[in-house]
């Protein structure tokens, strides 16, 4: 390919040409519920890693579902010359939980609409994913003198407890000069985003016991210790939930503050109150400031309150004083921000407020901050351009990756995120859905991309 190569050939007719089998390949993947959030799904697992080595095996790429302590991972390697670049491109299989109550159809059951695709893992990350894939295929087929990797986890759903050790045994034979990630969403279908960093991730639980057994409010009430109300007092102690401010001593403490043009890029991503609303089925906010918000959700750290558990929840009202409560908490992490000191920070705060409160610890990621310049970041700019139409804005994304760090840690080497998602996508919402125009756009981003980073 020539380095002024603009237009690929019979690219288009290749798209429309794999969109019957590429659709069908979603569907199979779809309709594996791959929920690695409950270990009743162990079998669904194993089976969507099989039908991921499958069709990474139908393009020639080497593959094998590779066990790690956990869930396993599929890998795989396409090598067209030893002496060319490799990239490895870095999915998910896994999904998030989906109640069926919540849904216009079955959430496991793949449906197609016109150019709408539904079911749970369509957007996250199956159909990028997809996407990626025959992209390689096509490079391939026009000999873009580039070697491939695939690593596709099972895991990320549940922040990625194995991955690190994982890679970390394999890091020596899967070098590689980049990695390219396609697991992000974009603010606004009408301008493409980039992003650069990932918030991290903490996530708690606050226990409260104070009986053994639940009371009657009539003999014991005004007396008995109200163990939920006791943790809404210690909540809002944590954290101003009008403002979503930590008052937490020490808990802004390592937090960059953001640059004027680092603000201005987040803003030139298409942001919008009412499309963000909208998308998020949302009332209202915190703020009305597009500043403001665009900050929290890509730059500030947050305290959030994910649910609060105890006592009785079935219909009317039960007269008892619960014994035992538990509230679940997150924390999302920006740069330079420590997981180990955030709880630290967090437990010595709730103990000196309520000693008898048992703070744990679960699942956590650290920050990850990449670059929004250099030859990758441009390549990045160039391959949405060409396919979408627009520069990307270059922004950070408010979830959390925990691959990413390790594929830093062990692979030492950039690392480019080129996601296709968009609000409307439904990413962990019931109804989650996945598009053609952004499959089509996206099999172009990704050749135009290998094309260049093939020179590199």
């Amino acid at each position: 390919m020539g380095e002024d190569m603009h237009q690929y050939p019979k690219l288009d007719e290749y798209i429309e040409s794999i969109r019957p089998q590429f659709e069908e390949r979603l569907a199979a993947f779809v309709e594996i519920p791959t929920v690695s959030m409950d270990p009743e799904h162990r079998a669904d697992i194993d089976r969507g890693a099989d039908l991921a080595v499958e069709l990474l095996k139908e393009i020639g790429v080497t593959a094998e579902k590779a066990p790690t302590d956990g869930y396993p991972c599929v890998v795989g390697e396409l090598i067209q010359d030893r002496r060319y670049q490799t990239v490895t491109i870095y999915n998910h299989l896994d999904v998030q939980p989906a109640d069926p109550a919540e849904w216009q159809q079955e959430p496991f059951k793949f449906t197609k609409e016109g150019d709408r695709y539904g079911g749970r893992g369509t957007t996250d990350d199956k159909g990028p994913a997809l996407t990626a894939l025959y992209a390689v295929r096509y490079a391939v087929e026009q000999h873009i003198p580039l070697n491939f990797r695939f690593l596709w986890e099972l895991e990320e759903e549940i922040g990625s407890p194995n991955f690190d050790s994982f890679l970390k045994s394999r890091a020596k034979t899967m070098k590689t000069n980049s990695v390219v990630i396609s697991d992000t969403v974009w603010i606004n279908r009408s301008q493409p985003a980039v992003p650069y960093g990932l918030r991290g991730l903490l996530t708690l639980t606050f226990t409260l016991e104070t009986g053994t057994k639940d009371v009657h409010s009539g003999l014991t009430g005004g007396a008995a210790r109200n163990p939920i109300g006791e943790l809404c007092k210690l909540i809002d102690q944590c954290y101003d939930a009008t403002t979503g401010r930590v008052k937490i001593p020490g808990f802004y403490e390592d937090v960059v503050p953001l640059k004027k043009e680092q603000l201005e890029s987040f803003l030139a991503s298409g942001f919008d109150l009412e499309h963000f609303c909208k998308a998020h089925g949302l009332k209202s906010l915190r703020s009305n400031d597009a500043a403001t918000v665009i900050k929290a959700i890509m730059s500030r750290p947050t305290f959030e309150v994910h649910g609060i558990t105890g006592g009785y929840v079935g219909a009317g009202v039960k007269t008892i004083v619960p014994y035992r409560a538990e509230a679940k908490i997150s924390c999302r992490l920006v740069n330079d921000m420590k997981v180990d000191k955030t709880f630290k920070l967090i437990k010595k705060f709730v103990k000196a407020k309520n000693p008898d409160v048992q703070v744990i610890a679960h699942a956590s990621s650290p920050p990850y901050l990449g670059q929004f310049e250099g030859k990758y970041a441009d390549a990045a700019r160039e391959a949405m351009r060409y396919a979408f139409g627009k520069t990307p804005a270059f922004t950070r994304e408010g979830g959390t990756i925990g691959a990413c760090t390790s594929m830093e840690k062990y692979l030492k080497v950039p690392l480019t995120f080129l996601g296709l998602s968009l609000p409307e996508h439904g990413y962990h919402a019931p109804n989650e859905n996945y598009d053609w125009q952004q499959t089509c756009g996206g099999i172009k981003m990704f050749t135009r991309y290998f094309d260049i980073i093939s020179r590199f």
